[in-house]
């Protein structure tokens, strides 16, 4: 990911373009390394250079690092790959060992720096859209495998696309101002409370997997609202809600067991749902190639989340009771014809491969855009060595209109339990408008 910058105009316009946004899309988040209290590695000269550069892959894996720094269809970690954000585009750099437009001429040294402080191999600020408010948690050792990693697959020469970054935000020294305000340096420090476990699960979830970056709203300048961590937040210009890792039980995964959780982020699938949007991406490029025992340290560590409220999000349009009563009518229909074959007539579906619609935390948050995008786009759950064919859900794009998408989420918002507010076609035409990454 990447982000921000600014410097001669005033005070506040630096605070503002230092706002540069962390970019949330389909490459989000992703976990790895070993925790301090965790270290499964000896000291580096323990270790072979095989073994450094196996690791390294298992830990660039884990940071879900070619989902940010590959373009479609591209060469791996070639760069290049597009992160639209509020103040700009920003373009991944070449990761590659290419000593003219890659890494070929960085050290450990520049590698750590810029993992652990946001500084390049020059000196320069580096946009937050690459999560260093989280990589500075991981060790040293760590770092250095991943490195390695990188330096050892084959040199692309690909030169960085220049990033389109409107003024002020193109002046990389603006992101000091940011730093200041968000970043907290510092390798992860074990909580010798807790258990070896729930230390490892928080070694990866706070810091390669940088799963707050989604999971936690931010404010305007792109930096997180910590007050509600892990809370839920909408993920800028891509119009999908990335959930409450939470306790909640209304909100959250205060009803998922550990396996439960674990299943969703390794297999994509479990007995609560199944991965659908920008997650998808994450579990199919990163996830999945995590260890059982790792998968599981993580949902240790996130069912241990306190409760916290979301910060706000984009407001539901109004939908007047009569209405709304006119939705739901309509909405019947359209889901006996298009969707009880698969989620069945009382919404109970069939877990894992169409999931229960009643009592759906995705479909009952007070922010619909889940769901309507999930009509309207399909749902996809991605291929894994645990969930190798998975059945995916259509898109109705095409074959239905703004009001029967709205009226087909209001009728499922509000049956079987569920008792969420009815989506107005309004809000189905400013998605439908959205593009998916």
């Amino acid at each position: 990911m990447q982000r921000k910058t600014l410097f001669a105009v005033s005070a506040a316009v630096i605070v503002a373009a230092a706002a540069m946004v962390p970019v949330f899309w389909s490459s989000n988040p992703s976990m790895g390394g070993v925790a301090v209290a965790a270290t499964e590695a000896a000291s580096p000269t323990a270790v072979s250079p095989a073994d450094l550069i196996k690791r390294g892959e298992y830990l660039a894996h884990a940071g879900d690092c070619i989902a940010c720094h590959t373009v479609r269809g591209g060469q791996p970690y070639a760069g290049g790959y597009a992160l639209p954000t509020p103040f700009g585009t920003l373009y991944s750099p070449n990761l590659t060992p290419d000593k003219e437009t890659g890494l070929g001429t960085w050290t450990s040294d520049d590698f750590y720096t810029a993992m652990h402080t946001g500084h390049a191999k020059d000196g320069s600020f580096l946009y937050p859209a690459f999560p260093y408010t989280s990589y500075t948690k991981v060790t040293r050792a760590d770092t250095d495998a991943i490195f390695a990693y990188l330096q050892s697959i084959p040199p692309i020469h690909r030169p960085n696309t220049e990033n389109a970054m409107p003024f002020p935000f193109n002046i990389r020294m603006s992101l000091m101002g940011w730093q200041i305000m968000f970043l907290r340096k510092g390798e992860y420090q074990p909580d010798n409370t807790k258990s070896v476990e729930w230390n490892r699960g928080a070694y990866l979830v706070e810091g390669l997997g940088h799963c707050a970056m989604c999971h936690t709203s931010i404010n305007p300048l792109g930096g997180p609202i910590n007050g509600s961590a892990f809370a839920g937040g909408l993920i800028p210009l891509q119009n999908w809600y990335a959930p409450s890792l939470t306790s909640d039980k209304e909100l959250g995964i205060g009803d998922w067991s550990v396996q439960d959780l674990a299943d969703f982020m390794k297999k994509g699938v479990s007995s609560k749902g199944a991965v659908y949007g920008p997650m998808s991406s994450v579990v199919h490029e990163s996830l999945q190639y995590l260890s059982d025992d790792d998968v599981r340290a993580m949902a240790v560590y996130l069912k241990a989340l306190p409760q916290k409220d979301p910060a706000p999000s984009h407001l539901q349009l109004e939908v007047s009771d009569e209405f709304g009563k006119q939705l739901l009518r309509e909405g019947e229909h359209v889901y006996v014809a298009q969707c009880a074959t698969c989620h069945q007539a009382n919404g109970a579906g069939t877990p894992p491969n169409y999931p229960p619609l009643a009592q759906n935390k995705s479909i009952v948050m007070d922010n619909s855009f889940n769901a309507i995008r999930i009509v309207l786009n399909g749902g996809y759950p991605p291929s894994t060595g645990g969930n190798p064919s998975p059945v995916g859900m259509p898109p109705f794009a095409q074959a239905l209109s703004d009001r029967e998408v709205a009226a087909v989420v209001t009728y499922v918002r509000h049956s079987w339990g569920n008792n969420a507010s009815a989506v107005s076609p309004q809000q189905v035409s400013e998605l439908r408008s959205t593009p998916m990454d």
